[in-house]
């Protein structure tokens, strides 16, 4: 049988064939291959399946091939990666400028990887009704200066408050699989809740001592759309490592910088301190944003960034 991963609780797969859900296990041989991910199968896949004899369950036999995931580095296993979601039509990112703080660094990281795989993301700024004074104006102009002049979308919703995010939605996600991905506490859950009712996700309130997210999700998990496509909620990411990019590479996936591509004096400009460098004269010229390339270079030199 051949079926897609709908949930993954790390030793045990749910598996959507055309017919029913079915429960399955992975063969020993996928857990001896040197592949080092934390996850050999992600949710999204598509896999082939046998059932087991005079049971319900059935193994997992083969992993077909991806169309494109996500991916970051394990915050567990040191050169370890994890996939987050494979086989995506797009993917949205759940920001917000307090409770928990979602920093421009963390949102160029996660940009990047879907860049990687030409994944269409969408920036969806939560928590609107708690957006009041200067600051949070700042903020959010920021966002839609830096953002939307680059193809990204930016949506404003209030999760929590709004009352018509199915219909503000419907055309985004219809036809389409869509990771919704962000930091613990964004309101991932409540969104969820909002545009697939079933779902029944739990939330929490964000921990008032530690402003930190308070994780609601503990297995990502893929949830059917009404009008077509569906959902692929996951668990709240604390910090977003690049992986599989090579140093020459990256600015292939910032937009702003690609365009330049090839102009520079030498085939081989990194774009940081060489001479007869176009990206660089474009930073200084006001074309590309100082805050996008100040993320370039952290990313570069694997240093974090919380701005």
């Amino acid at each position: 049988m051949k079926g897609r991963v709908i949930k993954s609780t790390g030793s045990w797969y749910l598996v959507q064939t055309e017919g029913e859900v079915v429960a399955s296990r992975l063969k020993g041989k996928f857990k001896q291959d040197d592949i080092k991910l934390t996850n050999p199968i992600a949710v999204g896949d598509w896999v082939e399946l046998e059932k087991e004899i005079n049971q319900e369950t059935a193994v997992i036999s083969d992993i077909l091939p991806r169309q494109n995931y996500v991916i970051r580095k394990s915050t567990r296993k040191q050169h370890f990666s994890h996939i987050i979601a494979s086989n995506l039509d797009q993917a949205i990112l759940v920001i917000t400028m307090k409770s928990p703080r979602t920093s421009l660094g963390f949102i160029d990281r996660f940009l990047v990887s879907t860049e990687s795989f030409r994944i269409p993301a969408i920036l969806v700024v939560n928590k609107m009704d708690q957006m009041s004074g200067e600051k949070a104006d700042d903020w959010l102009l920021d966002i839609h200066e830096i953002y939307e002049p680059l193809g990204y979308q930016v949506l404003e919703v209030s999760a929590l408050k709004e009352e018509n995010l199915k219909e503000k939605f419907d055309s985004v996600l219809a036809g389409k699989s869509t990771l919704i991905s962000g930091h613990s506490g964004v309101g991932k859950s409540t969104l969820l809740n909002a545009l697939v009712p079933e779902a029944a996700q739990h939330t929490k309130e964000v921990s008032g001592f530690t402003s930190k997210g308070v994780h609601t999700t503990t297995f990502a998990e893929l949830f059917a759309l009404e009008n077509g496509g569906d959902l692929i909620d996951t668990p709240g990411i604390k910090e977003f490592g690049i992986l599989e990019i090579e140093d020459y590479e990256l600015s292939h996936y910032f937009p702003e910088m690609r365009k330049y591509l090839g102009q520079c004096k030498y085939n081989n400009c990194q774009h940081v301190n060489e001479p007869g460098c176009v990206v660089i004269e474009k930073v200084e010229a006001g074309y590309i944003h100082p805050y996008r390339y100040e993320s370039y270079l952290n990313i570069l030199n694997e240093e974090d960034d919380y701005r």
